[in-house]
């Protein structure tokens, strides 16, 4: 090697790091500063947190997957923290106890709009927000990385109608105070929209709970007799319909529609209780998450002569990490 040649390791010490200010449009690349080559302070090594709720909940596992896989391929450490169960004002101290930690950014899974002004802090405070799983359109948050959601409702919709032959009684589980399962309701109700003999006669409140969704499931069956299907648009009314179902001895009847993955739920669609269920590629929605704030960290892309200036963010405002349709064929591969 020639005595004049810079070596790999001079040319890589001299790259600029990336920073990045905050405004409403997001996060633009100021010239950072060389690090400090004296060896006095070990590097800092980058933190990415994922703050959620109901986190007991076997849903959520998938989410902890893909963020423990990209902190290993990107060599950064990451967090998952939030309560155990579905508490908004916990979630809410868990996010600003995050914040207090100054990551490099932060995923927040977009429940309610009560979580608006905590990703203002966190913008606020230089450190960028991405939303996962479900969205806060109305905050300052960079982008949303997840499931379509209007598209994964009319997925289920479709599967409920071919399941009931496209006339009967159906009614769907969910949770009406989330913005993003309100929006699979829209897409459900678009999908059965051009069948005039199925009517959609209860959207039940599963609460996040199982326990709570079968209690509904019970309820429904009981008010509604004739019920042809119950369509579950998140994670826990599926298994909590089958448990329904049996109990009142109308397997076969009364057609389930489910979403996710859980174990319950699968072994309820190879037993020929649930017919199917809409799977989301969860685990996906951290993976390109953390890698789009790690992006916006080191890779400056310049849209325009002055991003700040004309509201450029620099990265995708959504990501739609797509659903896989789950039946009997091929349950048994989405098996833990």
């Amino acid at each position: 090697m020639s005595a004049t040649r810079p070596s790999i390791g001079v040319l890589l010490a001299a790259l600029i790091f990336l920073g990045f200010s905050c405004d409403r449009r997001g996060f633009t690349p100021q010239t950072g500063t060389l690090p400090d080559s004296s060896g006095s302070a070990p590097k800092r090594q980058e933190l990415y947190i994922e703050v959620s709720a109901a986190g007991s909940s076997d849903y959520w596992y998938d989410h902890k997957l893909g963020l423990r896989l990209i902190g290993e391929a990107l060599g950064v450490r990451t967090e998952y923290v939030g309560p155990a169960n579905y508490d908004m004002d916990a979630m809410v101290t868990a996010f600003e106890q995050s914040i207090a930690k100054r990551p490099d950014g932060i995923l927040v899974v977009g429940f309610e709009p009560v979580l608006n002004s905590v990703v203002a802090k966190a913008m606020d405070a230089g450190i960028p927000v991405v939303t996962v799983d479900a969205d806060l359109p109305d905050s300052r948050r960079i982008a949303f990385v997840g499931t379509g959601n209007y598209q994964a409702g009319f997925e289920v919709g479709k599967l409920m109608a071919k399941s009931i032959g496209g006339k009967g009684r159906i009614a769907v589980t969910t949770m009406p105070s989330a913005d993003n399962l309100r929006e699979r309701v829209r897409g459900l109700r678009a999908a059965i929209a051009p069948y005039s003999e199925i009517e959609l006669v209860f959207e039940a409140d599963t609460q996040g709970d199982s326990i709570a969704a079968t209690q509904a499931c019970v309820t429904l069956l009981q008010k509604y007799p004739d019920l042809a299907g119950i369509a579950s648009v998140e994670a826990v009314g599926g298994a909590g319909a089958a448990t329904a179902v049996r109990e009142a001895r109308k397997v076969g009847q009364v057609k389930i529609v489910a979403m996710d993955r859980g174990n319950d739920v699968l072994n309820n669609i190879r037993e020929g209780v649930i017919e199917a269920t809409v799977v989301q590629q969860t685990a996906l929605m951290p993976v390109y998450a953390v890698q789009l704030l790690h992006n916006l960290k080191h890779l400056s892309v310049p849209i325009s002569r002055d991003d700040k200036s004309a509201g450029v963010t620099g990265a995708p405002t959504f990501i739609d990490t797509g659903v896989i349709i789950v039946t009997r064929e091929n349950c048994e591969l989405f098996m833990r």
